[in-house]
């Protein structure tokens, strides 16, 4: 008999990877009761924390209702199963001291398992962003699926895919954060744009410590690769960039124009500023005069 669950939050269920066809149970049930101590968690489960809070408040809910959604095992020796869905149900089960819990039993594949909780968890509650990175990474590596193929399996665009992948770029300290939830994924994909790890990192510190939001970050990482210099708090962040050679005679040449200090800066895409230091009121006026004799010498 075959079980049909259907989870749409993907545009594809589990039921578009799991077979059910030919699933082997106990007398003519689709459900098994299996014993809590015969199963064991997925080694390559995507969710590596759990959240005690939750998991109380589970169980709490088990005592008094019991498990609504049985949870989904792979047969792996005699009388050992291994989580495909449901580690959260599983795990707040032992809580409540059950001594057993009503599971679908599968045939699966081993390259499928890592996919189908993936997916399960998805649906269900949302991984955060590295654990769903981590995910991805483990299933284009360890079943050698092209980006291409894991987008068709779980449902995700190509680009989703790739930008989850791209958090793993970041520095620790970062991803840390971003699975401890203390920024937001927008946080992290602005950083990503920065080619400089040192300077995530110090801008990282500035969003901790003053919780600037995303459009803010978004802003004071345009302004570094536009190269300028940010001020946060009493703090001052610049991308320094080693300028070409002709731009530092462009500036040599403009500071003995001007006869006062130039400050030059450029972006690796040449998008730059220029700054013309005065000391008081009339080296402005006199640096004003220069451009107005130039001016007239235009007309």
């Amino acid at each position: 008999m075959a079980v049909h669950k259907k989870f749409n939050a993907l545009g594809r269920g589990l039921d578009a990877l799991i077979s059910t066809e030919g699933v082997r149970t106990q007398g003519s049930s689709t459900i098994n009761e299996i014993s809590i101590d015969q199963i064991e968690a997925n080694p390559n489960q995507p969710r590596r924390e759990f959240d005690e809070e939750a998991l109380q408040e589970l169980a709490n809910s088990i005592r008094e209702i019991g498990i609504i959604q049985p949870i989904t095992l792979r047969q792996v020796a005699e009388n050992r199963f291994q989580i495909i869905a449901g580690e959260r149900r599983w795990r707040a089960s032992q809580i409540t001291g059950l001594k057993s819990i009503p599971a679908y039993i599968r045939t699966a594949k081993d390259e499928s398992v890592m996919e189908m909780a993936l997916v399960e968890n998805i649906q269900r509650e949302d991984l955060n962003p590295v654990e769903i990175a981590l995910a991805y990474e483990h299933l284009l590596e360890d079943s050698s699926m092209t980006q291409e193929r894991v987008s068709e399996r779980v449902g995700k665009s190509r680009a989703a895919i790739a930008n989850y992948l791209r958090l793993l770029k970041l520095p620790a300290q970062v991803q840390m954060a971003l699975q401890k939830k203390e920024i937001d994924m927008g946080h992290a994909k602005a950083l990503l744009s920065l080619d400089s790890p040192s300077l995530q990192v110090k801008l990282f510190n500035e969003i901790k410590k003053y919780g600037y939001t995303v459009r803010k970050v978004e802003e004071m990482v345009q302004m570094l690769k536009n190269g300028e210099t940010l001020e946060s708090g009493n703090k001052k962040i610049s991308q320094k960039q080693q300028m070409p050679e002709e731009f530092n005679m462009l500036k040599d040449k403009l500071s003995k124009f001007f006869n006062t200090k130039i400050q030059m800066s450029c972006s690796p895409k040449g998008k730059g500023k220029i700054s013309i230091s005065f000391s008081d009121e009339d080296e402005l006026l006199r640096i004003m005069s220069i451009f107005d004799n130039l001016k007239d010498k235009e007309q």
